[in-house]
């Protein structure tokens, strides 16, 4: 994916951003919707990722694999040693 220059970001529609008032988070490609759900997730954004993900929705379909992949990452928390009972610093390395 080719970096967004400003140039090229200012030319895009309002309907190309997840939050269009505030031009926040460009989904005008899959991989950019990719990247911007991503930012969402971060804990700093504040509720955004529930936001963005109802715009990629509304834009590529309620079945698109971006939006199904982040459903798989919500629901696989659990690791190797949390599923043996242990913590990740204390599993014993053989």
């Amino acid at each position: 994916m080719a970096p967004l220059k400003a140039k090229r970001r200012s030319k895009l529609p309002k309907s190309a951003f997840a939050i269009p008032s505030q031009r926040l988070y460009p989904i005008d490609t899959p991989a950019r919707a990719r990247s911007a759900l991503a930012y969402a997730a971060r804990p700093t954004t504040r509720g955004a990722y529930t936001t963005v993900r109802a715009a990629i929705a509304k834009r590529y379909g309620k079945n698109h694999p971006i939006l199904q992949a982040s459903r798989k990452r919500a629901g696989a928390t659990t690791t190797a040693s949390a599923k043996r009972g242990t913590s990740r610093k204390t599993a014993k390395r053989t």
